[in-house]
């Protein structure tokens, strides 16, 4: 978003809502993002979340602006069942919330095409396949692995499915599952 401040709270940092609520409404337009926002706004009702006083910061930051201000709040989440039910309850809190499915074939091949800088082919169909339930996130990080092992053989091709195999090796449970790889004891 050209001409906006943007300031991005993620781990340690959404201690800082406060702090990036009066930022952002001085060097408005401002966008404030906070990545995995359950963390800081759990559902009061859930062990340990009655006194958390980033939710309350969180909640004030949000009622706390004026009419005309233009700061919007993009939140993350991965738990929307954790969330605090005032989060969204209050009108103008938030006003949308878009859910990001896992990448499905197409999107899979794209992905791996964007973060291996190569075209997929025919032979990249069964890792495409194989993908199916990871999260870009996972992709990208195969693709990261792929490379490196690339670059410590001097430039060798390492197969995807070699170093998905090693990804898994030592992922859980549930990850090889989803991913139709065979656990081991």
């Amino acid at each position: 978003m050209p001409e906006r401040t943007t300031i991005i709270l993620t781990g340690g940092a959404v201690g800082a809502v406060g702090q990036a609520g009066t930022i952002a409404r001085q060097l408005q337009p401002a966008t404030i993002v906070i990545e995995d926002v359950d963390l800081v706004a759990m559902d009061r009702e859930l062990p340990g979340g009655e006194h958390n006083a980033l939710l309350f910061q969180l909640l004030n930051e949000m009622d706390g602006l004026a009419e005309d201000a233009d700061v919007l709040f993009v939140l993350s989440t991965n738990r929307v069942d954790m969330l605090e039910p005032a989060l969204a309850a209050r009108p103008g809190r938030v006003d949308q919330a878009i859910e990001l499915s896992l990448p499905d074939v197409d999107a899979r091949r794209r992905l791996l095409e964007l973060y291996t800088g190569e075209p997929t082919g025919e032979s990249d169909d069964g890792i495409i396949k194989r993908l199916e339930g990871a999260a870009p996130a996972f992709i990208k990080e195969l693709a990261r692995r792929a490379a490196l092992v690339r670059m410590r053989s001097g430039g060798a091709e390492a197969p995807l499915s070699a170093v998905l195999e090693a990804m898994l090796e030592h992922a859980t449970p549930v990850l090889r599952g989803t991913l139709a790889a065979p656990t081991t004891n």
